[in-house]
Order: structure tokens, then C-alpha cells, then sequence
């Protein structure tokens, strides 16, 4: 993500918190370390948890390393070195249901490999003469990829059909553009986005007006999402459960927040959050079974946001009970 992005001022900030407090009253939640990244500039954005082996993937926005922790693991290892395939930078990781490893690059495109051998499988290049920054992806159960764009507003689409011929061009499925409160000059739109379990709609949140799309993938039709109790500014990764949870990453408040959704995903009820410094500037989350694995990205220590507050510590993924 751009430096130009995150850049609030504090009190900014502080109301911001201030807001997504209100009405959900914070309740206990204990922040650990889930396991630590390799390397002393790291910067990790996405994460990807594997519903089959239980293996976690985090991709660096510093240099596109993929990371893999196996589970129990302490420590993750290198899966992907930085410079796979040409990439310099890795935002949002998938793993779909067999099991392949997706990888954005908010410069290129999306790469997708298998988990098992570290082979590459496919590769959808966007238009480089178009402004653009490809950040998140959601993959929904008939196996569609859809793909969010910061700067443009759109939403990518690759196909089942796509993936098998094994590369091909990211052309926007959807035109968010003129949906999306006009951001100002420099700042992001679109950013996480997720789809429900029956593969209904996606959810795409925008991270600098706070609110959050729906697009119905059996009309096409766009709409925001009624919120209510507070709002998504600074959100950055999104995760859905089956039964309507939703959960973001707020990033510069350093913030985690719940939502309820009713069965239809036209409004949302915020109902816990949750802000502590140790979270490191979330960029995502995954959800499991157990626990909520978020990515503290300490963009601040030096990385792509301004100003810099300091050196980083060992780079982390937090483990979040309680959420």
C-alpha cells in the first residue's frame, strides 16, 4: 500500500477510535504472538489460512516473500523467495479449496501456485498503462477469484475456465467508481474484500470513506451496506464467517472490529472491537476455528507509512482470543 494512504492526523485518529468504541463496549481479548516472520524488514500484509492442512501463508509487502508457519510452528520459513516470478511485493494471499496459493501484486497482478511443490500454476497480468493497485481477493465456492483495485475502483474476475488456461489479462468484472464516496486526492478506495459461504455477494470495504459494498453476483447489482454503531475507516483486510460474523482490520487505530450481518448482507451491526497498540497496525486477518490471526505490519516503523515512528521490532502474527 502507498505511504499516502495511512497518513492521518492524530486527532483524526483519535475520534476515529473514539467511534468505533461506541456502542460496543470492549471486552476481553488477549493479543499474543501466533509466530514470527524471518528477516529484519519483512513489513507483512496478507495472510492466508489452509482449511486443509492448517498451514498459514504471509505475503511481504517489502519484497514479496511468501512466508508458510506449519502448524504448531513457532517460526515461519521462506515458501516463496522474494523475486518469485518477478514479484517485488505481495498484498493478499487465498488459499482455495484445493488447496492453490493466490498472490496479489499491486503492481502486476495475481499469481497463483500450489501449495505442495511451490510450483507455479497461472498468472493474470493487469493492463500496465493503466493507473491501478491490485490489493485483496476473495475466492468464492464455485471457485471464482475476484479482486479489488485501490485506484481504479473495480473489482477483477478470473474464472475457473481462466485459471485452467493458466494466464490471461485482469479485466474488471465490476465498476465501483461512480458507487464509491469521491476519496481525496492520493487516498485509496477499495480494499478487503470477502464473499459469503453460498457465494451470494461480495463485500468490499472502502477504507477511506469507511463504508462497505455489496455486488450481487446473480444481478450485478451494486449497493452500500447499511452500518450501524460505527464505521470502516482505516479498514483494511475483511474476513466473513459462515454464520454472518464479519471481522476487519483497521490499520492506523490499530484496531479490531465484529459485525453482524443479517442473512442478506444489507446491513451490518457493530458489536465488539478492539484497540491495542500491540496489534502493530493490522493489515488483515484470518479467522479460525480457535482464534483470529492478525498481521501486524509496523508500517509505521519505517515501512511505507509517513512519518516513520521508529525502528521495528521481530516481525509478528498476533494471535486474537476473544474477538
Amino acid at each position: 500500500m502507498r505511504k499516502l494512504s495511512y497518513v492521518l492526523p492524530v486527532t483524526a485518529a483519535l475520534a476515529l477510535t473514539t467511534a468505533l468504541t461506541t456502542g460496543a463496549a470492549p471486552g476481553p481479548a488477549r493479543v499474543s504472538t501466533a509466530f514470527t516472520l524471518p528477516g529484519a524488514k519483512a513489513y507483512p500484509e496478507g495472510i492466508a489460512a489452509d482449511a486443509r492442512t492448517g498451514a498459514v501463508y504471509v505475503g511481504s509487502y517489502a519484497d514479496g516473500t511468501v512466508y508458510r508457519a506449519r502448524p504448531g510452528a513457532r517460526a515461519a520459513e521462506v515458501f516463496l523467495p522474494s523475486g518469485t516470478d518477478g514479484r517485488h511485493t505481495a498484498n493478499g494471499l487465498r488459499v482455495d479449496a484445493r488447496g492453490r496459493l493466490w498472490v496479489t501484486d499491486s503492481t502486476a497482478g495475481v499469481t497463483v501456485y500450489d501449495t505442495a511443490t511451490g510450483a507455479r500454476l497461472a498468472r493474470f497480468d493487469v493492463d500496465a498503462a493503466t493507473p491501478h493497485f491490485i490489493n485483496d481477493l476473495t475466492i468464492t465456492p464455485d471457485g471464482t477469484a475476484y479482486l479489488t483495485d485501490s485506484v481504479r475502483a473495480v473489482i477483477y474476475r478470473v474464472t475457473p475456465a481462466q485459471l485452467r488456461a493458466g494466464s490471461g489479462a485482469l479485466t474488471a468484472a465490476y465498476d465501483l467508481s461512480r458507487q464509491v464516496t469521491p476519496p481525496p486526492p492520493g487516498k485509496f478506495t477499495l480494499n478487503g474484500i470477502t464473499s459469503d459461504a453460498a457465494g451470494r455477494y461480495l463485500l468490499a470495504v472502502d477504507m477511506t470513506a469507511g463504508e462497505l459494498h455489496r455486488v450481487d453476483l446473480a444481478t450485478g447489482a451494486l449497493s452500500r451496506v447499511a452500518l450501524t454503531g460505527g464505521d470502516l475507516k482505516a479498514a483494511d483486510g475483511l474476513d466473513l464467517s459462515p454464520g454472518g460474523t464479519l471481522r476487519a482490520a483497521h490499520n492506523i487505530t490499530n484496531t479490531l472490529t465484529r459485525w453482524q450481518l443479517t442473512p442478506d448482507g444489507t446491513r451490518a451491526r457493530l458489536v465488539h472491537s478492539v484497540t491495542d497498540p500491540a496489534l502493530q497496525i493490522p493489515t488483515t486477518l484470518a479467522h479460525t476455528p480457535t482464534r483470529t490471526l492478525v498481521v501486524r505490519s509496523q508500517f509505521d516503523k519505517g515501512g511505507p507509512m509517513t512519518p516513520s515512528t521508529g525502528t521495528p521490532t521481530t516481525f509478528s502474527v498476533a494471535s486474537v482470543r476473544g474477538l
